[in-house]
């Protein structure tokens, strides 16, 4: 990264230096000639020695006249002397005062020409929210020419394959500098500052990759070349899958209606409205993809390309929607039958916790009784540190099991424990239908603190619960894209982070620092869908021109399938970065 100060700077700090060390010298010889100044005049006026009186009125004339001339002539002397020092001290105090606004933040800005530290947040935010569009823009419709090509022909899309795997790295690394930006890492205005410019250039370098293979991709898809060529398997292929999720669609609203009834509303809140999403959606595509046949079959190749580039846009939406709902009902039976042996392994946690309890108060009790250390200790015993025991008492536990907690705080976590599987049991045993994931989750969070790897169970459960509230927040990200901001996806980017951290250091401490990883990362997806679901309120209605033709159209603007810039909803999105991703242009227009 290259420096944010000018390169002329160093120049221009050496000839300040220059000219104050002038100014300095050019001070020093005008006191210096004023102090000889006295002396000069002195012997100018009396002359040689053989010449001087002797007389002693005349001496004490002369000695008088002379004390009165030199104190006359010391004082422009000491003036220079004074004026030097002030002209010395007002450079000094202007120089540090010129040295610190260069220091402070929007210092060195300001001089530099670069923006302040809030708008260059600003930046920031935005860079990231729209290369994650970009990303997720391209990978779903990779996934449309992946249909059409099949694995026989995978060597055609492994270069914008591995192109999307580059630029997600890219965008990986700037979503974990702003999250250590926002933890307050690092701490320096100066290196502050470069961290979001790293996040910025991060993400222009995630759409630069993808800028530069666009223009492959459109010729791979060769959508241009009519209803004989791309475009004609490409229609083909985005109407087998809607006709396959209106399907799917009319199923994943009777398995909502069947989780409700068996698990309760608190389970299904998450995909309460997803059906109404997908079929939503699905009105959008039918529009659109008739828009493309009729345009097709008339001869507008680029305006059809654009009607069902937005088809299969609102498509692969519909199938986010109706997946979650599916995935939903697949984690609530996994967490059915997972719950009670989370229970058994929360028991056999707490209890060896307990078990550590009582060998702490036994050395405890063992330490008070023992009699205090003489001359006749064991050899090797002398110069131990901290309080003596007795032989054979037991000591602080130093299995890889053991919870590195003081004693009374590992109390308190047994009892908040002890207390949370209680509340699990009575559930359980209520009659009333519960919510699987919330109790399984409810284990885990409680158990968590003072696991040590005893209970296998622990870490998988805490899989199921991650995986799933990760996978949720997603879904609203990915359907909502026009509205979900910047801080729910850096929360879901650092889950995704976690749930990907390997374990280290031993088998237990690695099996707890992989539970420790999983319930951050559970925490940090549920916050994330919080914090999209409050951007989706906030956002408003997209589409608020009179006379619009708004069937299917507000959720296709909302969830990033059309740009939203005009009554139609603009143009459609495509693989690409900033450059290229809406070069449809006027074409989607009808």
């Amino acid at each position: 990264m290259t420096s944010s100060f000018p390169r002329g700077r160093p120049r221009r700090g050496r000839s300040q230096i220059s000219v104050r060390v002038v100014h300095a010298l050019a001070g020093g010889l005008v006191a210096v000639m004023w102090l000889t100044l006295p002396g000069t005049a002195v012997d100018g006026g009396v002359g040689g020695g053989a010449d001087r009186p002797v007389a002693g009125a005349v001496g004490q004339e002369e000695d008088e006249g002379n004390g009165g001339n030199a104190a006359v002539d010391l004082v422009l002397p000491v003036a220079a002397l004074v004026a030097t020092g002030v002209l010395a001290g007002y450079g000094f105090f202007r120089r540090r005062r010129r040295a610190r606004g260069r220091t402070t933040p929007g210092g060195a800005a300001a001089q530099a020409g670069e923006p302040p530290v809030g708008e260059l947040d600003e930046r920031a935010r935005a860079a990231l929210v729209e290369a994650d569009d970009w990303l997720r823009v391209s990978t779903e419709e990779l996934g449309f020419v992946t249909e059409r090509f099949g694995a026989q022909d995978a060597a055609r899309i492994e270069p914008f394959t591995r192109v999307l795997r580059d630029a997600e790295a890219e965008l990986a690394v700037a979503f974990r500098m702003r999250w250590q930006y926002e933890a307050g890492v690092p701490e320096e205005a100066a290196a502050r500052r470069h961290a979001l410019a790293g996040v910025v250039g991060r993400c222009e370098e995630a759409g630069r990759l993808l800028d530069g293979q666009a223009a492959a991709f459109d010729q791979t898809r060769a959508l241009e070349e009519g209803l004989g060529g791309g475009l004609g398997h490409a229609l083909v292929v985005a109407e087998g899958r809607f006709r396959e999720l209106t399907a799917r669609t009319g199923g994943a609203g009777k398995l909502l209606g069947e989780l409700g009834e068996r698990y309760g509303p608190a389970a299904t809140a998450a995909v309460a409205g997803h059906v109404e999403q997908a079929k939503d959606r699905l009105v959008f595509a039918t529009t659109r993809l008739n828009h493309a046949r009729q345009l097709a079959d008339s001869g507008e190749v680029g305006r059809s390309a654009a009607q069902l580039r937005a088809a299969e846009g609102a498509t692969a939406q519909a199938a986010v929607l109706i997946d979650g709902v599916e995935r939903l009902a697949e984690a609530l039976a996994t967490a059915t039958a997972m719950v009670p042996a989370a229970l058994t392994g929360g028991e056999m946690e707490i209890a060896g916790a307990r078990e550590l309890l009582r060998g702490f108060d036994a050395g405890l009790r063992a330490t008070e009784g023992a009699e205090p250390a003489g001359e006749l200790d064991a050899p090797g015993t002398a110069g131990d540190s901290g309080p003596p025991r007795s032989p054979g008492s037991p000591g602080p536990p130093e299995s890889p099991g053991a919870v590195d907690v003081p004693p009374g705080e590992l109390r308190a976590r047994v009892v908040h424990a002890d207390l949370a599987l209680s509340r699990v049991r009575e559930e359980l045993t209520s009659g009333r239908p519960y919510d699987p994931l919330g109790l399984l989750r409810h284990i885990v969070r409680a158990v968590a603190p003072l696991a040590a790897g005893r209970a296998g169970v622990l870490p998988a459960a805490a899989a199921v619960c991650a995986h799933s509230a990760v996978a949720g927040a997603d879904g609203v990200v990915a359907t909502h894209r026009a509205a979900v901001g910047c801080a729910a996806r850096t929360h879901l980017a650092e889950a995704r982070r976690l749930l990907g951290t390997p374990a280290d250091g031993s088998a237990g401490r690695g099996a707890r620092r992989v539970l420790a990883d999983l319930v951050v990362a559970d925490t940090l997806a549920q916050q994330a869908h919080d914090l999209a679901e409050q951007d989706i309120r906030a956002h408003g209605h997209p589409i608020d021109i009179p006379g619009a033709d708004i069937s299917g159209l507000t959720g296709a603007v909302l969830g990033g399938v059309m740009l939203g810039q005009e009554p139609d909803g603009g143009p459609p999105v495509s693989f690409g970065g900033s450059r290229s991703r809406g070069r449809r242009g006027d074409q989607g227009r009808t």
